[in-house]
Order: C-alpha cells, then structure tokens, then sequence
C-alpha cells in the first residue's frame, strides 16, 4: 500500500539532477528503485534520483512501513537519495529478513510523489526437485535428460558426463537452458554417467546421476514416428527469447517442422532452430503470441505426429496519455487523463500525495480509473496526483500536480448575462462589460453551452475575446432548450461562473405529453408521463387539477424536464378530478393533455394523448363540465333501457318458440346440423355457447320457403328469464 507513515528523512535544499534543472517546481524521479536480488550479509543499494524546487525530503519504506535508518540501524539515506543497507540479512528462523517491497518517496511544499515498488529477494539455490533418470536407447536413437532447481536468481544450468562438462562442439549434444539436455543419433561413446550442475550468485548444486546405456548390433526395424517432449505453454515478457522444445524419433529419422495453428507465418527474423528441432525466437514481441505446432513428419511420406504449445508474450504498461499538471480557482474543476496500454490490460490506480485516492462527493473516476474528476475545488484538493498502471508484466506511473489558485488572484464572474432567440439555429448572449480594472487582468471569456437535460460530460465550450460582450451562437437545433453560463479568465485562471441562462431557439412549442393516472388511494392520485426521447425539446412541465364539476384549478405544480411523476394528495374522497398537464419551453406551453379520474376507483387509468381528442384549451382557467357529467348520466339511462328492450324481446321469443315446439326441431348430425354431436336440445337451465343454431320444420314433406328459415343467436351470458326451457 502507498501510504508513507513518518521515517527517518533526508532533507535536500535544491533537486538532485544536473545544473539547470532545478527551474521546474515539478517534482519527477530521474531514477526510481528496480527489481534486485541480494545476497546475505553483502551491502545492497536502492536508487532514487528526484528533480523538483527544494527543499526536498525523501523517505523510504519497506512493505508500507517506515523504515529506522540514521545511527545503529543497518540502513542508511546517502546524499543523492540513494538507501544503502549495509550488510544483508536474512535470519533462519526468518522473523527478520531485509527481503520485500521497497518504495521511496519524494516531497516539496508542493505535494509528494511516491516511486515504484522495488521487490528484493535474498538470493538461493535449493536442492534440486526433478533430478535426471537413467535410461536405454538403441543405437543411433534419441536421449533425453532433465534436471529442475528453483534458484533466485534463475541458475545456469550446465551438464556433465563421466564428471567431465559438455561442450558445444559435439553436434549430437543440445543443451536447452530450462536443465534439458538432448542427444540424438547416440552413439557407443555416448554411454556414461550425466549430471546436471546448477549455478548462481548465492551457490553450485549438482544433481544426482543418472546412466546411459547404448544398446546396438541388430538391425533397426521400422519404427512410426514419436515425439519425446513437445513444447510447453510458455509466458514471457516482450524482448525477451522463448525456447519450444520438440524433439522426435523413429525409423527413419523424422523430419521436424514448426508452424501457427492460426495459419500465419512465424518469420524469419530472430529465429533459430537448435538441436534438430528446437525453435527459438529471440526478442520476442506481442506479434509472436499463439499456438505453435510441432510437426514430426516421415520422410517421403504424409505420415506425421503433431504437439502444439502456447506462448503468451506479456508487455508492462505503457502511457498513452499523461495528466498534465493545472492550476484551477477554488469552486473551479479539474480534469486529468490518464490511458495506458499493455498486456494482460493494465489496471490503473490514482494517488494523492502518495495515498491511494479514495473517489467521492467530488472526486470522481471513471472510464476504468483513466479519467479523474475533481469539482467544487478547495484548497485541501491542491497535491501531486499519479496515476499507476499495474498488469502482470510490470508497472508505470504518471504523474500531474493540481495548483488552487486563491479567489483574490482571479477576476469576478461576468454579470448581467441575458439570451434572446434570434432564429431557429441561433441565440445572442450580451453580457455587462466589467470595469476597466477588471478588464485589464482579463485575457478573454469562454461560454459553456448545453442542451437541458443533458449530462455535464455533452457540454460545448466557446471562447470569445476579451473585448467582446455579446455574441451569436449558430448551428443550433430547432426549438431546442438550452442551459448557458459564462466564465472569465486571466493568466492565473478562470473566475466563479456567472448566473445561469436558460434560453429556447424559436421553431414552436413542444409536442403535448402523454401520461396516466393511478389511484393511490381516496386521497392521492399519481400522475405519470412519458420523456422527451431527445435532450432539450422540453423546459419543464406544469400540472393542475380540479374536482369537478365545480371548483378553480389548482397549481399548476411546476415540475424540471427531468421530472415524469407526481403525486397529488389531500384530495376529497371518492370525489372525481380533472387533472391537465402541458410541457412547455421559451416559445410557450403545448397543448395540454387531460383526464378525468375518480377516486373511487382503484389502479391505473387509460394512456391519454392529445391525438386521441384529449387536447383541451389549457390557457382557460374557468369552466365547467356539468354537461360532461349530465352526458354520462345519460348514457347510463340509455344502457339500462336498452338491456330491458333485449330482457322483454327474449322473453317473447321464447313464448313463440313454446307454442311451435311440435312444428320445429333441431337437426340431427346425420342431417349436418351445426350441433352434430349433440342430439338433443339443451336442458333447462343449460346455457349454450355463442353460436347459430338453425330450426327446421318436423314435417320434412312441407318444405318451407327459403324466407321461412330462422337463426337464433345464443349468448354465453344469460339474463334472467332468458333460459331455454324443455317445453
């Protein structure tokens, strides 16, 4: 973790770097600590090397802990920055070690910046954990040894026969650095004793032996081809060399062959085949990551045996994008960005003034930590930001210091900003021009335009010279709202935005809102509405009610574009109320929408639009609807008569059908009647499905005139008195 408690420290009255740099206030390391491997009790030193305005203090940690350095401590902080611990240590019972994570860390009266984490590792050689295994071959075959150690740092891995090293010169013999050692085409001379020997700076282990044994004199049979060891997957830094073992045998000899399972050529520049097929590629690149195949064909033949490996070639982060060091007024804003580029995908951390930046009301990160936004600036917010950029193969660090001008230094906001509609695309500001003191000190004024309703990020800056105050803005879209400030700068920074202006290009008023209504209950209705699709379109809204048929409307409530419910509440129970609601902009309110509602009903009321005749005069703010509610009563007068004319015709129609039941008959299903599978009229009480059923006359000798035929439609709902009797 960054987080720097209060060690010993090493103050410096001017930068570490060469004459002529030490103008810049700016502090960055020259030189930070890197990756070492120490041995046991040697003296060790850590780099860092800091420009910056003096006095400069650095300090240093080990595992986020302040280290003791000065008299009687094994560490000390040398002239230039540099730690040096004097004699490295590692206890055996390991409670104390000098082995871990060190960072340096370098501040001015400007802020503190913190180096990158420097990892020391006490160097080692283990015992081996894979030592070689004896084995038979025949003569003219192929061998293959390995050993394994986990040295810090990596061993170099030599091999001997009989206690006598293995050169080069034999070409039979392919040592491969991961402790593999091949012989092809092995010979009687071959036959000994192997052993591996590991070497570094803490120590030389040897491995245990292993035999080989040639056997020979019969003839070699034919023998398919095989492939011993097949290459590994394989991870690896850029610039650095990947090693893909392949190595085969059979009767013949198979050839060797390598290629991308994607298909494409693997080059030819920086690779090398060791051994009879080995592949090498040195200073690997990102281009050089995926599938490779090892091929072991027989000669002459398309007879072949593959193996495939993966190499993964990681790149540390590099810095696409820097933050770039501001001074911003208090209640300004501040934007740094900072994008980087590696593999695996670097993860980025912010610090401030060496402590891990915790986002808040404020402070604000996004876009996966690249961009850091700080508003409503206060002079606790003035410190060295970095931006830290971590991925598996290494990480970098960026750096941008934020400078708080005081309110005093900067020039007062602008006043009297105004905005008249001049077009459909256009909008003039005017503004006051300040006085001629103030004038002096400013270098020019910069408008900040953006359509209501949209977000900070979508907003579009215009500058405009110092001695101008009134000016167009063009290209704008049609009836469209927008929000509009202005700010003042000089050479220390900008000035406290001025009042906001909210202004309409002309081209009309906005289209009427659709909404519903829901009951909440006796006394409250909610009222919902749906949003403008574009940003803009709508200043705000406004919605009034009433209960009717008397009473004045109350409101309207006026409600921001962002808004799309309301709830009205201590309404009169079961009362019905008429509820309107417009939207309007700078050229006026729309139509309005309406409804009626009752409260004596629960749920949620019908979509109302002003394109299903629900537009009304919302500018009238008298009237009545007594006629409306004189209509409804009615209508209901209306159904009820109608129900009793259909009640007394049924009944009638059944009469008849009594005094006739000798005379007409339901089909039967071999006369291919509409009710086939039934034969028999419904009992009483039954009530039948809507369908038509035709009567035809008993007596099939009196045929009856086409005009004489009759369907009765039967409804699923019967009314009283309506059921079909048995006669």
């Amino acid at each position: 973790m960054y987080s720097p408690h209060s060690p010993a420290m090493l103050i410096i009255d001017s930068c570490f770097s060469c004459p002529g740099v030490c103008n810049s206030s700016e502090l960055a390391f020259l030189q930070q600590p890197s990756d070492v491997i120490a041995v046991r009790e040697r003296p060790l030193m850590l780099d860092c090397l800091v420009e910056g305005e003096g006095p400069v203090t650095v300090t240093w940690l080990k595992n986020g802990e302040a280290m003791p350095v000065g008299a009687g401590a094994r560490a000390k902080v040398l002239s230039n920055g540099t730690l040096l611990i004097r004699s490295f240590q590692k206890r055996r019972d390991g409670d104390v070690t000098d082995a871990g994570e060190y960072h340096c860390a370098a501040q001015n009266r400007y802020g503190m910046l913190v180096s990158r984490k420097a990892r020391v590792q006490l160097a080692s050689l283990p015992k081996f954990h894979t030592h070689p295994e004896s084995m038979t071959v025949e003569e003219g075959g192929v061998a293959r040894f390995q050993c394994q150690v986990n040295g810090i740092p990596e061993a170099s891995i030599t091999w001997e026969r009989d206690h006598v090293a293995i050169g080069t010169s034999d070409e039979r013999y392919t040592l491969l650095p991961m402790g593999i050692l091949q012989i092809t085409g092995t010979k009687k001379s071959h036959a000994g004793m192997y052993r591996c020997v590991a070497t570094n700076i803490a120590n030389t282990r040897y491995s245990h032996e292993a035999q080989l044994n040639i056997t020979g004199g019969a003839p070699r049979t034919y023998k398919e081809p095989v492939i011993l060891s097949g290459p590994q997957n394989l991870t690896i830094n850029v610039h650095q060399t990947a090693i893909l073992e392949c190595i085969a045998t059979g009767n013949p000899r198979p050839i060797v062959s390598w290629s991308r399972l994607d298909g494409r050529s693997i080059g030819v520049e920086g690779i090398q085949v060791l051994g009879t097929g080995n592949l090498m590629i040195s200073d690997v690149s990102l281009q050089h990551s995926g599938v490779y195949v090892c091929a072991a064909n027989r000669p002459g033949t398309r007879m072949r045996r593959t193996a495939l490996g993966r190499l993964v070639v990681q790149a540390p982060p590099e810095f696409l994008q820097w933050p770039q060091s501001v001074s911003k007024p208090v209640g300004g804003s501040a934007v740094f960005t900072c994008v980087a580029q590696g593999v695996p995908e670097p993860h980025l951390i912010w610090l401030k003034n060496g402590k891990i930046l915790t986002p808040g009301d404020h402070v604000k990160l996004t876009n996966n930590n690249s961009t850091l936004a700080v508003t409503r600036i206060t002079s606790e917010d003035e410190a060295i930001y970095q931006c830290i950029a971590e991925n598996s193969a290494g990480t970098n660090q960026a750096s941008a210091r934020l400078a708080v001008s005081l309110a005093k230094e900067l020039p007062e906001s602008p006043q009297g900003l105004k905005a008249t509609a001049l077009s459909k695309t256009m909008l003039q500001l005017s503004w006051r021009q300040p006085p001629s003191e103030v004038t002096d000190s400013i270098i020019g004024y910069v408008l900040h335009i953006r359509k209501i309703g949209e977000p900070d990020t979508k907003e579009l800056q215009e500058a405009v010279s110092k001695t101008t105050y009134q000016h167009d803005l063009t290209n704008l879209e049609p009836a469209t709202t927008y929000t509009i400030y202005l700010k003042a700068y000089s050479p220390l920074g900008a000035s406290q935005r001025s009042s906001t202006v909210i202004a309409t290009t002309l081209g009309g008023v906005p289209t009427p809102p659709a909404f519903f209504t829901k009951v909440v209950n006796m006394t409250s209705v909610q009222v919902l509405w749906e949003l403008p699709t574009k940003p803009g379109r709508v200043e705000g809204f406004r919605l009034s009610y009433r209960r009717v048929p008397h009473g004045e409307f109350l409101g309207p409530v006026q409600m921001s574009c962002h808004t799309n419910v309301h709830t009205v509440s201590h309404l009169d129970p079961g009362a019905v109320y008429e509820v309107k609601l417009v939207a309007y902009n700078g050229n006026g309110e729309s139509h309005c929408s309406k409804r009626l509602v009752s409260l004596a009903e629960d749920g949620t009321s019908a979509k109302t639009s002003a394109g299903e005749g629900s537009e009304c005069n919302c500018r009238a703010s008298t009237g009545s609807l007594g006629g409306i509610v004189v209509g409804i009563h009615i209508g209901m007068a209306c159904i009820i008569f109608c129900v009793l004319f259909l009640m007394f015709g049924y009944r009638r129609s059944f009469l008849c059908r009594k005094g006739t039941q000798d005379s007409w008959s339901v089909p039967s299903a071999e006369e291919g009647g509409p009710h086939a599978p039934s034969n028999s009229i419904p009992k009483h009480g039954v009530t039948l499905p809507a369908q038509a059923i035709e009567l035809l006359p008993q007596d099939h000798t009196h045929t009856l005139p086409a005009q004489r035929q009759v369907l009765i439609e039967q409804h699923s709902v019967s009314l009283p008195g309506t059921g079909v009797g048995t006669g």
